[in-house]
C-alpha cells in the first residue's frame, strides 16, 4: 500500500487543484494531509477531496508535519511532497519504480529551473556538492522535499529530524550514513501556488547550519580533521617566524596549537556519538 504525505500550512489554493489530480494519479493510495495549523480553508478542501487530514493545533513545523504524517500513515511505502503545487503526481510512479529497482528511498531531483530562485540555487549547489563529498556518492538534491521511501525504513529515523525545514537533509544522510541505497529521478518542480513561507534573512543562518549538520550527521570528523589541521599549520607558521625573528614561542602559537588538539578532540567525540545514534540501526 501507498501512502502519501502532503505536510500543508495555509496552502488550500493549492491543494483545491493538487488534490483532485493527485487522487486521479494514485487512486489506491491512502492520502494524508498533515494541516500545520493552517487559518484557511484547508480542512474545508480536504473534506471536500474525501483525503485524510491530521490537524495539528498550532504551527509546529514542515518536519513536525512529516514526522505525524509518517506515524500515521498505514501504506509500507510513504512518499512525501509538497502541498504548494511544485510537484507533479504524475512523478510519483517514477519514485516508487525505483523502489522495485531495490533502492530503499528515491529523491525528485530538481533542474535549475526548478530552484525556487537564484539564492535558493547557489546554495542547493553547495549543499549537493558538500553532501557528495562527505558520503562519497553523487547528491543531486539535498533538499527535494518530493521523495519516496520504504515505511519501515524512514520511521528508524523520525527521532533525527528536525520540526523545521531541513527533514530532507537529515533523512537524505541518515540514509546514507546506514548503508541504504538512494537513487535520484529527475523532476520538473513548477512555481508555487501561494506565498514561501522561507525567510531570506532568518533562513540564511538555518541553511548555514544546514552545512555543518550535513557533516556531523555523516562523518563528523571529515569536517572536525581539516580544520584542525589548518589551526595546527597556522600555529606552526607563527612559531617557525616568531622563533626566527624574536628567538620565542609566542602566546598566538600556543593558542592556535591548543585550537588545533580540540577541535581534533571535539571531532572524535562527535564521531563516537554519531556512531552510538546509528547504532540501533546498523
Amino acid at each position: 500500500m501507498l501512502s502519501i504525505i502532503l505536510p500543508a500550512k495555509n496552502e488550500s489554493a493549492a491543494l483545491a487543484d493538487l488534490l483532485p489530480e493527485l487522487r486521479a494519479a494514485q487512486s489506491q493510495a491512502e492520502i494524508i494531509v498533515v494541516n500545520d495549523g493552517s487559518t484557511d480553508d484547508t480542512a474545508a478542501v480536504c473534506a471536500a477531496n474525501g483525503v485524510k487530514m491530521l490537524t495539528q493545533p498550532y504551527s509546529m513545523g514542515n518536519g513536525a508535519a512529516i514526522k505525524r504524517g509518517a506515524r500515521e500513515a498505514q501504506g509500507d511505502v510513504l512518499v512525501f511532497m509538497d502541498g504548494d503545487g511544485q510537484h507533479d503526481p504524475a512523478d510519483i510512479a517514477r519514485l516508487v519504480a525505483k523502489l522495485d529497482e531495490g533502492y530503499d528511498m528515491a529523491v525528485g531531483a530538481r533542474d535549475w529551473e526548478g530552484q525556487a530562485g537564484v539564492g535558493r540555487g547557489v546554495a542547493n549547489t553547495i549543499y549537493n556538492w558538500l553532501a557528495s563529498r562527505m558520503t562519497g556518492f553523487k547528491v543531486a538534491d539535498l533538499t527535494s522535499g518530493f521523495r519516496a521511501a520504504r515505511a519501515d525504513k524512514f520511521r528508524e529515523f523520525l527521532h533525527l529530524l528536525p520540526n523545521g525545514f531541513s527533514y530532507p537533509t537529515t533523512s537524505t544522510m541518515a540514509f546514507f550514513r546506514s548503508a541504504y541505497a538512494v537513487a535520484y529521478v529527475p523532476i520538473k518542480a513548477a512555481q508555487r501556488i501561494g506565498k514561501s513561507h522561507i525567510r531570506p534573512l532568518r533562513d540564511g543562518v538555518r541553511f548555514l547550519l544546514i552545512i555543518f549538520k550535513i557533516a556531523t550527521l555523516y562523518s563528523p570528523l571529515k569536517l572536525f580533521a581539516p580544520a584542525s589541521v589548518v589551526f595546527f599549520v597556522l600555529g606552526l607558521a607563527r612559531y617557525l617566524y616568531t622563533f626566527i625573528n624574536d628567538h620565542r614561542l609566542t602566546n598566538m602559537s600556543v593558542l592556535l596549537f591548543s585550537a588545533s588538539v580540540i577541535v581534533f578532540l571535539i571531532g572524535l567525540i562527535s564521531e563516537q556519538i554519531t556512531a552510538l545514534m546509528y547504532k540501533a540501526q546498523a
